[in-house]
């Protein structure tokens, strides 16, 4: 319970620093009621000005998708308009409390769960854009759940002691150990700034991935790209952490400079589905072939559901030595198994990772090369085999990854 109050407090006092009189959104499972009562706590503590909690439940939820006609889904209700923009026009932080079955809405017809992503997506444009533009402070954690970590641990011989398996999982990777969290992570923040600012000299024009699983990819990067990692300092002048863990340094691609075919490395979890063992093809940015052998018609919703979904928005280098690929683990949640692998996400792009685009509107975004959508969904790339060779503006190849560890 000690390290669980710790991963509460980093939450609160690092991940999204909450500060006097700002007021706090907390989004949580019915499961995680108490956990999502102490981060609460802690942040009236802090002299959050508000707290206000979004309860939801995964059982009920893929009910309402088995039993429900399908013209109740995609819908946009009024009410939930009107919820989402309170939070947006009052300020609100936010805190995600992930621990998602990553199979909670198998045998679902996936008609059902495309239109009310769709409409969701549609609802919550501005909150999505407060929190990809870093208007705001946020910070995504995740807890077990009985269902996730049986999952993750099938060879357990309980759902508790799967569960249990998981707690201590997460707090090595996440530095919650007998020291001070926020002293760990403050010289973890420092390292990955080190390598942030090393590959930051560079100015690198293309990024070539290359690995034995068949991947041979050419990642262009817009001339102002900045490579990001770590802490953030958002538009309030605080600095916080959106994601915890965090292992990665990434930054924008440009969206019509993506050619070649990549190999996703690890399963990604979509629409409450797994999809695995998939390839993607790209021509000038866009996607023009794909094939998953494991949930190929949901790669197909992903791809199409929001305009420019099939561009990409992020690049991100993680060694393959990090804690979490090291624990060995596949977490069926890309919290966790993007900080364990090189990924790249297809969708929007971030604002902070190209000079200039901030105060610009989503067309003169996409002309300096930064992808618009209203999704992002990142996906894994990366291996013990796989080399990343960087271009400069001069010409110069550089070797970035050698057999998936940084080099430079």
């Amino acid at each position: 319970m000690k390290k669980i109050d710790k991963y509460a407090t980093l939450a609160v006092e690092k991940g999204v620093n909450i500060q006097k009189n700002q007021k706090l959104f907390i989004r949580s499972s019915v499961d995680n009621a108490d956990f999502a009562r102490t981060l609460a706590e802690l942040a009236w503590k802090k002299e959050a000005k508000d707290v206000i909690v979004q309860w939801f439940d995964e059982k009920i939820t893929r009910q309402r998708y088995l039993y429900g006609d399908s013209d109740i889904f995609g819908i946009e209700e009024k009410w939930y308009i009107e919820y989402i923009n309170k939070i947006v026009e009052e300020d609100y932080q936010v805190i995600t409390i992930l621990s998602n079955n990553p199979e909670n809405l198998k045998g679902v017809d996936p008609e059902k769960i495309a239109k009310e992503s769709k409409a969701i997506s549609k609802i919550s444009k501005q909150f999505a854009e407060k929190m990809i533009n870093y208007d705001i402070q946020w910070n995504i954690i995740a807890l077990p759940s009985s269902e996730w970590a049986v999952k993750v641990f099938p060879n357990a011989k309980s759902s508790e002691e799967a569960v249990n398996l998981m707690w201590d999982a997460i707090f090595e990777v996440n530095l919650i150990d007998d020291n001070d969290p926020t002293e760990n992570w403050d010289n973890h923040i420092k390292n990955l700034s080190v390598q942030t600012k090393k590959i930051q000299e560079y100015n690198f024009k293309s990024l070539t991935f290359k690995n034995s699983l068949g991947t041979d990819l050419e990642v262009g990067l817009p001339k102002e790209h900045i490579w990001v990692s770590g802490d953030i300092k958002a538009k309030t002048g605080n600095r916080f952490i959106p994601n915890i863990p965090t292992y990665e340094v990434f930054t924008a691609p440009h969206r019509d400079k993506v050619n070649g075919v990549v190999y996703a490395t690890k399963p990604l979890i979509y629409m409450g589905n797994v999809i695995d063992n998939f390839w993607i093809k790209f021509q000038n940015g866009k996607v023009v072939e794909y094939k998953a052998e494991v949930g190929n018609e949901l790669l197909e919703k992903l791809l199409k559901i929001h305009p420019n979904a099939d561009f990409l928005g992020e690049v991100a280098l993680v060694p393959h030595s990090s804690p979490i690929s090291k624990s060995g683990l596949l977490w069926y949640n890309t919290l966790y198994d993007e900080n364990a692998s090189c990924h790249i996400a297809l969708g929007a792009g971030y604002t902070s990772t190209l000079a200039g685009t901030k105060n610009l509107s989503e067309e003169e975004r996409m002309a300096k090369g930064l992808n618009q959508s209203l999704s992002h969904n990142d996906f894994m790339i990366g291996s013990e085999c796989l080399d990343i060779i960087g271009k400069t503006q001069d010409g110069e190849e550089v070797q970035i990854f050698k057999k998936g560890e940084w080099v430079i």
